[in-house]
């Protein structure tokens, strides 16, 4: 008798910990930024820039299901643990398709910017979590509604809301917080003839002539990595694209800052000091639709869209 009370605690004690655990990846992919998470959708394939953030969302929804039934240790051994393992062996074939394509370096974003894992790290704790549920599935059945389909449909609905409603879609994004001049001709001078080469490379493009895409990044800022990880996806998805970073902050972060961004299929040059200021402000990132060295567009990173691009470069029309 007290064996069987011991594994029911047991049971219990595990199933709320791997269900604290969903809850915990579900809340991490979500806040502060989600468009890490919905990059991945992109880079594999599944989906596109209009569709990743709705399937992202919907992921997190489901992480955040199955989280509220395993603390509720709500029929485990019918539903709620073969539901989890489903979904674990999912993540597990999403990792390995990660590690195929970009090899088994950068954070994985198993945890968003909580808590960084490179895919491996990630694959093991995945398998863990699925040896936890098989513990459970063999100690402890749960409990069960005779209302079943309808519980079960509450709070599936409840769970899918919750992303769509602390982080909304929003397709029309504006650059409320950009200054509106634009049409003006960006001192480009300054880097082509900088006063101090130490500070300033000559940028390896020509980007006084023609169309380009530029973004000021430093390589500290958490935000301007993630701008990054949109460009390198956009160059990837049409490597014709004219984009440009210029970069500032200490040249020994580049492998850190590349390694998380994997951005090094786009070309780059520093710029240190007050000409950084001078060109991008105070305000990063900056980001810039050149056209023969004029200024004819602003947006922030997460109204980047590689379509507005493509449609500018071939119409001239900067939407």
């Amino acid at each position: 008798m007290k064996l069987a009370f011991f594994k029911k605690i047991l049971a219990i004690l595990i199933s709320v910990g791997l269900g604290l655990i969903f809850i915990y990846s579900g809340w991490t992919k979500l806040d502060p930024v989600i468009e890490t998470f919905e990059f991945t959708f992109v880079d594999i394939g599944v989906g596109n820039w209009y569709t990743a953030p709705i399937i992202a969302r919907l992921l997190i929804g489901l992480e955040f299901l199955i989280g509220i039934l395993l603390i509720l240790n709500y029929n485990l051994k019918k539903f709620t643990l073969p539901f989890t393992i489903a979904l674990l062996t999912f993540f597990i074939i999403y990792l390995v398709v990660q590690i195929a394509i970009n090899g088994n370096n950068g954070n994985c974003g198993c945890f968003g910017e909580h808590l960084k894992m490179t895919p491996l790290q990630a694959i093991i704790k995945n398998v863990l979590m699925i040896g936890a549920a098989f513990i459970v599935y063999f100690l402890y059945d749960g409990w069960k509604l005779k209302q079943n389909n309808l519980f079960l449909n509450f709070m599936t609905i409840s769970a899918m809301c919750v992303p769509f409603l602390f982080n909304p879609v929003d397709f029309s994004y504006t650059s409320n917080n950009m200054d509106e001049k634009i049409n003006y001709p960006l001192e480009l001078n300054l880097l082509y003839q900088p006063e101090d080469t130490s500070k300033v490379e000559i940028p390896k493009v020509d980007l006084r002539s023609g169309k380009h895409v530029i973004a000021f990044l430093s390589l500290s800022c958490p935000h301007c990595r993630i701008a990054a990880k949109k460009f390198r996806l956009i160059k990837k998805n049409n490597p014709e694209l004219p984009v440009y970073f210029i970069l500032n902050g200490d040249k020994n972060k580049l492998p850190v800052f590349l390694e998380d961004t994997k951005a090094d299929n786009i070309p780059y040059s520093f710029c240190l000091g007050k000409t950084f200021v001078q060109l991008a402000s105070a305000q990063l990132p900056r980001i810039y639709y050149l056209d023969n060295g004029v200024v004819v567009k602003k947006v922030d990173y997460f109204e980047l869209n590689q379509y507005k691009i493509e449609d500018w470069i071939k119409t001239g029309r900067a939407n």
